[in-house]
């Protein structure tokens, strides 16, 4: 899954290898131009390497910096594990999203939810309305902002 999300971003962003090694750069982490090529190959090429959540965290941590500027000039520390409810709170700040924005962009890829259903992704696990963000609201949240940017 992280390898999808990295090459629709890469797709949403028109970025091209330069600009995804930078991305990185901003991010903490220094990437070679043959990683990020083998990181957006299709799972069945011979020299396809898996993303792990460590650099699609460091990605994303980038793209806040380049889109929003750095936080008191601290590069964050990538996250160890992610899962799909730290990846679209990411793109949501990257993009200055607020939920009424994410329940908009899920409309732009025919998937609709409420603005209660779309907060309950970021709530606290422990928090009794917490909701578990599936891969299908992400696909289509990627979706949507593809329709939306491009």
């Amino acid at each position: 899954m992280n390898n999808d999300v990295l090459r629709r971003l890469r797709f949403i962003l028109d970025f091209g290898d330069d600009q995804m090694i930078d991305t990185f750069l901003l991010g903490g982490t220094e990437v070679s131009r043959k990683q990020v090529s083998s990181w957006l190959k299709k799972d069945d090429a011979p020299d396809f390497l898996k993303l792990e959540d460590r650099e699609l965290a460091a990605f994303l941590n980038g793209l806040i910096i380049k889109k929003r500027g750095a936080k008191d000039g601290i590069t964050p520390r990538p996250e160890s594990r992610l899962n799909n409810n730290i990846v679209l709170r990411k793109l949501m700040i990257a993009f200055s999203l607020r939920s009424d924005d994410v329940v908009t962009v899920l409309a732009l890829a025919d998937f609709n939810m409420s603005k209660s259903e779309v907060g309950a992704f970021f709530r606290k696990p422990e928090h009794r309305n917490f909701r578990k963000c599936m891969d299908q609201v992400l696909r289509n949240f990627l979706h949507g902002l593809q329709v939306k940017l491009k």
